[in-house]
């Protein structure tokens, strides 16, 4: 760690430790514990604490849309972190909406390096996605995999379902399920240590026109990515986060997230963005928006300068919005 920071963080918290917020499932403590060794990596003798808070939303088994959107997922950790019962949050950046905005006095000071960001096809026996029966039912609680999931495969059936990983993989698990698949993300079972205990099948992220039978998922805005947020003005704090920040992962996630933040998308709306690096050296940005069965989309994909992602994002995002993104995002609020 450069200059006098060591210093200056054992000064801040000489008389308690880092308090982490987290939620309270298996997967929110072990990023939490991830950012933690994080820490004493880069600041050797900091204490560390989780704080874990049962949020809302994990508890409500419907819609979010009627309990504030993917933003429920965070009110409650945000309070903690405004009013400094905990030092720093840690959110998984998929989770964090694009129309709304952070809690007052606070940022993300660091994003860890980017995960896999592929969704998986989890099923009982192995049976590929391909494969499945007319009206098979899928269990997932994403907007963007049911619309993507019915463009390929309009004869399959999708059903919300919701909780902790291994809430929904019980679910498939269990004798007399009526699911036959779930469609999840492969960074969390990965995190969890778990994935090879269950048959899986890999989604490409690239996207294919739905004449190849090939089944794409092109991936959520801020998929595979850890963000670590604290007060403006724990001016320490603050300088710890950028240690930990990977500059590579920082990039994508501000195109995609100006990208998102220009479309106005709220927690119902099907919108896809992925940012890449080129083999020479230009930042990609590819991104969707679909409507609620993935009958209709437009799709924008754009390359620009890696010292201006945001440039790219308003740019993929003023397309996407040119061929009608704006009438798929306000249907899907009906």
């Amino acid at each position: 760690m450069t200059d006098a920071l060591p210093d200056i963080l054992l000064s801040r918290f000489a008389a308690g430790p880092l308090r982490i917020g987290t939620r309270t499932s298996a997967l929110a403590r072990v990023q939490a514990e991830n950012v933690a060794a994080l820490i004493g990596k880069h600041a050797p003798g900091i204490e560390t604490e989780i704080a874990p808070t049962q949020v809302s939303a994990d508890l409500w088994p419907g819609d979010l849309a009627e309990v504030g959107g993917k933003g429920a997922f965070s009110k409650e950790i945000d309070r903690a972190l405004v009013s400094g019962q905990i030092d720093i949050a840690v959110h998984c950046m998929k989770d964090v909406p694009g129309d709304v905005p952070l809690a007052e006095g606070t940022a993300f000071g660091a994003y860890l390096p980017r995960d896999d960001v592929h969704d998986l096809v989890i099923t009982r026996d192995g049976t590929p996605l391909a494969d499945l029966p007319p009206g098979s039912l899928i269990g997932t609680s994403s907007v963007r995999r049911r619309a993507q999931l019915t463009m390929y495969r309009p004869d399959l059936r999708t059903e919300r379902v919701r909780g902790n990983i291994d809430t929904r993989l019980d679910k498939l698990l269990e004798d007399g399920s009526h699911y036959a698949a779930l469609v999840l993300a492969r960074a969390g079972l990965v995190r969890l240590g778990i994935l090879d205990r269950y048959h899986h099948e890999v989604l490409p992220v690239e996207f294919h026109s739905c004449d190849t039978g090939v089944v794409s998922m092109v991936p959520a805005v801020g998929a595979g990515t850890i963000g670590v947020q604290a007060r403006h003005a724990d001016a320490p704090v603050m300088r710890l986060l950028g240690e930990l920040n990977d500059a590579v992962t920082a990039r994508y996630i501000l195109a995609e997230r100006t990208m998102l933040h220009m479309l106005r998308g709220h927690c119902n709306s099907p919108i896809a963005g992925y940012a890449t690096q080129t083999a020479d050296c230009r930042l990609s940005l590819f991104g969707m928006v679909f409507n609620r069965d993935g009958s209709e989309f437009v799709r924008s994909h754009a390359w620009g300068d890696l010292d201006d992602p945001a440039a790219l994002g308003s740019s993929v995002a003023a397309d996407l919005l040119h061929q009608g993104a704006r009438r798929l995002i306000t249907a899907t609020r009906e």
